[in-house]
């Protein structure tokens, strides 16, 4: 970290973190909050989406609970309990 950032963080009150590990959080959070990859890649301005995806990204134990818990209510068909099933789920409906 460059000595201009180091007088920043203290005079903040922030912890002094690596400009490197500023980029993964921004990806990471970007992704999270469902940023599309190739606008991702190009804020950091990488050449190719693996990149990106591979290396700058990563999803939070939360997020991987929030998508299992979305599985979980699409199994149970509207989020409450299975015992709610009146047997149309999946049925069309004509209009």
């Amino acid at each position: 970290m460059g000595r201009a950032a180091e007088v920043l963080c203290a005079r903040a009150e922030v912890r002094r973190v690596r400009f490197h590990d500023l980029r993964h959080t921004c990806a990471s959070l970007l992704h999270e909050q469902g940023a599309d990859v190739r606008m991702i890649m190009e804020v950091l301005g990488h050449s190719s989406i693996r990149v990106t995806m591979d290396i700058y990204t990563f999803v939070r134990l939360d997020s991987q609970r929030s998508a299992f818990d979305r599985v979980g209510d699409a199994l149970r068909g509207d989020g409450n309990s299975p015992d709610d099933d009146d047997g149309t789920a999946g049925v069309p409906v004509a209009i």
